[in-house]
């Protein structure tokens, strides 16, 4: 099998930049003030697998579900590509740290595994439908596996950030995240433009892609 690398690095990018491991951290931090390292490796670990399996979910049912609700996928790849934008809007101009924010002060329980961290801060509907959108553009089995194995390296990514949160939030400071943060978004800006040009085109407005 002769790997599509340019395809792979897409995927990879694509659900690196939503779901943001570097944002992420310090809110990571703020969910887990005062709790023990034992305590917060197990919180990490257990957000992390409860968003694979979100995701994985919605990889392997997500296309199945749309076709039963009666929506063809490329209206769902111009659908995602704009959604996927405001997403890029809102990490140009710093509201989406502010909402994932006040997403995390909403939860009052010992635990925020579940919620906020796995759902939505991690598989919220921007990776949800990148996840989708990605499984949409390669079908089979080749996309399949290039599609999860590029999920499960950023989550392998998310997990190892959580790990570490604390010295890089401190290293970083809130001016390096914030210089990350506009530098992704972006880049998620491009790449949705180019979900939605390929939506746009299966419809027979303008040129396919590549």
């Amino acid at each position: 099998m002769i790997v599509d690398t340019a395809f792979l690095i897409t995927a990879f990018v694509t659900m690196f930049v939503v779901i943001d491991p570097i944002g992420l951290a310090p809110l990571f931090v703020a969910l887990t003030h005062g709790m023990s390292d034992q305590a917060r490796r197990r919180i990490a670990l257990r957000a992390t697998i409860i968003a694979v399996v979100i995701l994985l979910a919605f990889a392997a049912f997500g296309e199945a579900l749309l076709n039963f609700i009666g929506i063809s996928m490329p209206a769902f790849r111009v659908a995602g590509g704009v959604l996927l934008f405001l997403t890029a809007l809102d990490m140009l101009f710093e509201r989406r740290t502010k909402r994932r924010e006040d997403r995390s002060e909403e939860d009052d329980s010992d635990d925020p595994s579940v919620f906020p961290l796995a759902i939505p801060l991690i598989a919220g509907p921007g990776s949800i439908a990148s996840v989708i959108l990605l499984m949409g553009q390669r079908p089979g089995l080749e996309g399949a596996v290039m599609v999860l194995g590029a999920t499960g390296l950023v989550m392998l990514i998310v997990l190892a950030f959580f790990m570490i949160s604390g010295p890089i939030g401190r290293a970083l400071g809130k001016t390096g995240i914030t210089v990350v943060t506009r530098l992704l978004g972006m880049l998620l800006a491009a790449l949705s433009v180019q979900f939605v040009l390929e939506g746009l085109a299966a419809f027979g407005f303008g040129p396919g892609p590549g």
